[in-house]
């Protein structure tokens, strides 16, 4: 077994003095420079440090911590945390990793061989990811040893891989199959990318709108930038669109207020719906017509797969979670106009 790396250890292969390193380790830093911070900071994670309180009894026994990992894509803008479908998805996450008797340790990082690293170095029993690419996916699958679920991201299907996925086309259909019901025959479908669970979700609206008229708009990623879009092209939208499918909540309801300030009425005017059901769903006015995802079965899945996993069971590489389409007050209903031979469609 390798030798726990010692405080001694990283101050003598930096030349400072251990209480230097012993305040960074604790966050008493007003008297050391930031680079020295830095490069402390740096060595520590690079020899996958274990705090002394903790060290010995992560080093000997299992650890019962699960790491739930955010991807910090640039789109959050910094503030990863404040999205409302992860603040949903973790709260879910931590009531069943605590009612399993694990201890839930949280990291938001961008890059997939920081993974490895801070799952090292606390000796998890788990990881559950959210929000990465295939190719992270793959290369964690290639080196890292800790079992790991993904909880939210779309890849091809890999047999050695465990992926919790919501029926995004089938949600995107229930839409498209509601809206044209509703009479409503140019939709618009918003979103950052064409690609993807977005592109699943759109397609699906497009089927289910049969003969109607389904357009996409990329928008841009970060918000100021979107404003701005939304300013240029709303004219269009009115007069092209009577309704509007956005492939997130967050989206649809950021829409929804930009409408109101520019005294466009939900749904009078234009209507609006949205995916994934978040809670802020039922707080906003009009509450938002949506395609729901059960957050609470996805995590027990999650958990689930973990243990199997952990203990060498087979576990489904697919599992895909039913949707449900959640009708509230955002879309209303239009008048179906006649055809010029007198029938209604």
């Amino acid at each position: 077994m390798q030798e726990r790396v010692r405080i001694q250890d990283i101050a003598e292969e930096l030349g400072v003095s251990t209480a230097t390193v012993s305040n960074v380790i604790h966050g008493k830093t007003k008297k050391v420079s930031k680079e020295t911070i830095k490069r402390v900071q740096e060595l520590l994670e690079k020899r996958a440090y274990i705090p002394s309180m903790a060290g010995i009894l992560l080093a000997q026994n299992d650890s019962r911590v699960i790491g739930v990992i955010v991807n910090d894509h640039v789109k959050y803008e910094g503030a990863v945390l404040e999205d409302a479908f992860l603040c949903s998805a973790l709260n879910a996450l931590l009531h069943e990793i605590e009612k399993s008797g694990f201890f839930m340790m949280m990291k938001k990082t961008a890059q997939w061989n920081e993974i490895i690293r801070f799952a090292s170095m606390w000796n998890m029993e788990g990881l559950v990811l959210i929000g990465f690419c295939q190719e992270d996916y793959r290369q964690l699958r290639e080196n890292m040893h800790i079992p790991f679920v993904v909880y939210d991201g779309y890849f091809e299907e890999d047999s050695r891989i465990c992926n919790l996925f919501v029926d995004n086309h089938g949600g995107g259909l229930q839409m498209g199959e509601y809206l044209y019901q509703m009479g409503h025959r140019k939709v618009l479908c918003i979103a950052d990318n064409h690609i993807c669970m977005d592109q699943e979700r759109m397609e699906g609206c497009r089927e289910g709108m049969k003969k109607g008229k389904t357009d996409f708009m990329k928008i841009p990623c970060i918000q100021e930038e979107r404003m701005r879009f939304y300013e240029k092209h709303i004219h269009e939208i009115q007069r092209e669109y009577t309704a509007v499918f956005a492939v997130s909540d967050e989206y649809a309801i950021e829409f929804m207020h930009f409408l109101q300030k520019k005294k466009i009425n939900v749904p009078e005017d234009l209507s609006v719906a949205g995916f994934d059901d978040i809670p802020l769903c039922k707080k906003v006015c009009p509450e938002l017509t949506t395609i729901g995802q059960d957050t609470r079965e996805r995590a027990q899945k999650a958990l689930s797969a973990l243990k199997k996993i952990k203990n060498k069971e087979p576990v489904e590489p697919l599992q895909i979670l039913k949707t449900k389409l959640m009708v509230r007050d955002s879309v209303k209903r239009i008048e179906i106009e006649p055809f010029e031979n007198g029938t209604v469609e």
